[in-house]
């Protein structure tokens, strides 16, 4: 199946005369006829279902539509973007080790990797983007485990070089984890270019409504963990019977493995309802970013023409500096614009309070229009040094286009940038 397709179709099928629609199983527990049924799936969690901490029918089809999106052997899906993102790197980081991260990242997965991670004992050590790979290299340590970038990073909007990244996070035997929230496997799939653990914040456009807030992690099941750098997938589990993740579940090993462990222990499971709404923002994920994507090129080209932006990110335009990896890459550049407003910050504000149909709030990727200034908003934990490692100026605002009419959109730019 094509995408368009898998949107509506992956996951559930109904047998004769059962629902046509995803069905919601709301419902914490599973029923056995016996004691020793249920002792079994204690042993072996993945035969059948048995606390929705674990598992729930409603999301285990969205896991899989999404896993057969991106091309993955399975998905765990999670209470929100950060903890997906949290529990990527746990589970195959304990304290005492470290990994490698691109500077140019979301401000909340910087605040999670530079103070809480570290409070855990693991280190990230920050790399350019445009490191030479010798530069990056050196970065590696002995206890490095992983290297974690964005395929288009929020909000300098850079676009990862999968094959640069890749290519050295392999050379040094450690995966590499991309964050592909604002690609999707509509645009973008990872792991035909290297990638080897995919993350999504599926609250911005998979679910594309602003309706619930969730997470994902897909495994590839292309990456050897036998190579002596992760000796917790391959050695026994004392926590659950002995069992060998690699022995047992061969290529799905690190999904199961976050599955049996961590979810276990943190719980942060999303419950069946939001798993549906979830599932009908899938549906139509194929046609709405075709038309994020035509919506954000006709408004990144009026911002450019305009005397009072000093730049436009946007790797979708033929000057952008990240054109070049994005028709490597992608299939679209998406619908978020970065741009820089003549005057900083304070004109920043004033265009923004000036909009009328874009909405000025903390969120991305929404079915409407809407905007947000990093500096003193997402990214405003950061130091001064930080947001300029991360390539936030005081006048960027982060524009997310919507679908509205795309005339009745620049009207709206216009008139707010005549109020500066």
């Amino acid at each position: 199946m094509r995408d368009e397709t898998k949107c509506l179709h992956s996951g559930y099928t109904p047998k004769n005369s059962e629902p046509r629609v995803l069905p919601i199983v709301q419902s914490t527990t599973y029923v056995y006829d016996s004691t020793e049924e249920v002792a079994s799936v204690f042993d072996e969690p993945t035969k059948s279902l048995i606390y929705s901490r674990f598992a729930n029918p409603t999301v285990m089809a969205v896991e899989e539509k999404i896993a057969e999106l991106e091309g993955g052997v399975g998905a765990m899906c999670t209470t929100s973007g950060q903890a997906a993102t949290l529990l990527s790197i746990l589970n195959i980081c304990n304290a005492g080790d470290s990994f490698i991260s691109l500077t140019e990242i979301y401000g909340g997965t910087v605040n999670l990797f530079s103070y809480t991670l570290k409070k855990l004992g693991i280190e990230c050590i920050y790399v350019d983007k445009n490191a030479s790979e010798e530069e990056i290299n050196k970065a590696f340590k002995e206890n490095t485990k992983a290297v974690f970038g964005e395929t288009i990073a929020n909000p300098a909007l850079s676009v990862l070089d999968f094959e640069k990244f890749s290519k050295i996070a392999h050379n040094n035997g450690v995966p590499l984890i991309v964050d592909n929230t604002f690609a999707t496997p509509v645009l973008c799939k990872p792991f035909e270019h290297g990638a080897d653990i995919v993350i999504h914040s599926t609250t911005k456009y998979m679910d594309g409504h602003a309706v619930q807030v969730g997470g994902v992690i897909v495994d590839s099941g292309n990456f050897d963990w036998t190579n002596g750098k992760f000796p917790e997938l391959v050695e026994p589990d004392e926590s659950y019977h002995g069992i060998s993740y690699v022995e047992s579940y061969g290529k799905a090993a690190y999904i199961v493995k976050a599955r049996m462990q961590l979810m276990r222990d943190f719980g942060c499971y999303p419950a069946a309802h939001s798993a549906f709404l979830l599932n009908l923002g899938l549906e139509t994920l194929a046609i709405r970013m075709k038309q994020y994507c035509e919506n954000a090129t006709a408004v990144a080209k009026y911002f450019e023409k305009s005397d009072k932006i000093e730049s436009v990110t946007y790797p979708g335009l033929e000057n952008d500096e990240n054109y070049e990896l994005a028709k490597k890459y992608l299939k679209g550049a998406s619908g978020v614009i970065s741009l820089n407003i003549k005057g900083g910050r304070e004109n920043a504000i004033k265009f923004m309070d000036a909009l009328k149909l874009a909405s000025n709030e903390v969120h991305v990727a929404d079915i409407r229009t809407c905007v947000l200034h990093p500096a003193s908003e997402t990214h405003r934990q950061l130091t001064d040094e930080q947001l300029i490692a991360a390539g936030i100026e005081g006048g960027m605002v982060r524009f997310s286009v919507g679908l509205e009419n795309i005339d009745d959109i620049i009207e709206d730019i216009e008139q707010a940038l005549n109020a500066i």
